[in-house]
């Protein structure tokens, strides 16, 4: 059972910006904040049809966390937009503080996420900011794989109460998501599989397919889910796959320690202990090279799954 198919290149973050262009057209609460980077958000189209419901709070981070909530006192539905490392590590003490300890309905939309932002290089390729939100007690983390699962995503968290944090990124990556089923919390089951689960969250969904692809023509059969929602975690989809296949592979475009490798372990370790090998980022920052070229660099690609998968099955 193959639940995808594959159609066109599209980049997520305009996923979130046609996301947030519809919301603005059915949701007259639903407010924008960008930090100088609205071409790069794509909130253009949102600025133009709604400018008194568009704020440019200029290279103001801080700033726009804050303003962003005290506009929720109002029952606004406040959307910040600028790249992942701006939303999260450079603000971090504003969203703890105004946001998260104050359970204020914020919604940080954060673009240009992991290596794949590629060129800017290791100062802008935030490999860390899973962890740091899904500590946040109320915080839910969404990580999106396409075009689709993005603006899905985009139009869902205007109506979860709470705040969310949704992360996506620069370049195009294949649209191939089945739409209309995005449900905050709950997996995507993207291949059936009886050897080895493979568990991928953000651009590693797609390289996990190709993977399973490659892993059968080994003989290999590969359960892909993909867990677009790390926080809360689909614990019930996990440990249902697991307990037929017996070992499990986590893939992800960020840190080994605090991303969704480390949830999906907790939550093996607590219900049902198994095998499980990880593709993450090794305690390392990034440097400034194509996607592609990074992502081979640092093990976290097809290639990095295969042989993880081959790795874990050794441990059965």
């Amino acid at each position: 059972m193959k639940k995808y198919t594959y159609t066109e290149k599209k980049d997520t973050r305009s996923g979130f910006g046609d996301g947030l262009t519809e919301l603005g057209k059915t949701n007259p609460n639903v407010v924008a904040l960008c930090a100088d980077l609205t071409g790069s958000l794509k909130m253009n189209e949102f600025e133009k049809n709604h400018p008194e419901r568009f704020f440019q709070i200029g290279i103001a981070e801080a700033n726009m966390i804050g303003i962003a909530a005290g506009m929720t006192i109002g029952g606004k539905i406040p959307f910040t937009g600028t790249f992942a490392n701006f939303s999260t590590g450079r603000v971090y003490d504003q969203i703890r503080q105004s946001i998260a300890y104050s359970d204020k309905n914020v919604k940080i939309c954060a673009s240009h996420a992991g290596l794949t932002l590629g060129e800017d290089g290791a100062t802008h390729q935030i490999l860390e900011d899973i962890g740091l939100m899904k500590m946040l007690p109320g915080m839910t983390v969404i990580n999106t794989c396409d075009y689709n699962q993005t603006k899905e995503a985009t139009i869902a968290i205007a109506e979860h109460e709470g705040p969310v944090y949704l992360r996506f990124g620069r370049p195009k990556v294949p649209v191939y998501m089945p739409t209309g089923e995005f449900k905050i919390g709950k997996a995507v089951q993207l291949t059936e599989g009886t050897d080895v689960t493979i568990i991928a969250t953000g651009h590693l969904v797609w390289e996990a397919l190709q993977a399973s692809e490659a892993l059968e023509a080994k003989g290999i059969s590969a359960e892909v889910i993909n867990i677009h929602t790390i926080k809360p975690l689909d614990e019930e989809a996990i440990l249902k796959s697991v307990a037929k296949t017996g070992c499990v592979v986590t893939a992800e475009e960020h840190n080994k320690f605090g991303g969704l490798g480390e949830s999906v372990a907790r939550c093996l370790a607590t219900n049902n202990p198994t095998p499980q090998e990880f593709v993450a980022v090794n305690d390392s920052f990034g440097e400034s090279a194509t996607p592609e070229e990074l992502m081979a660099k640092y093990n976290i690609n097809d290639a990095a799954i295969v042989k993880a998968v081959e790795k874990v099955l050794t441990r059965k």
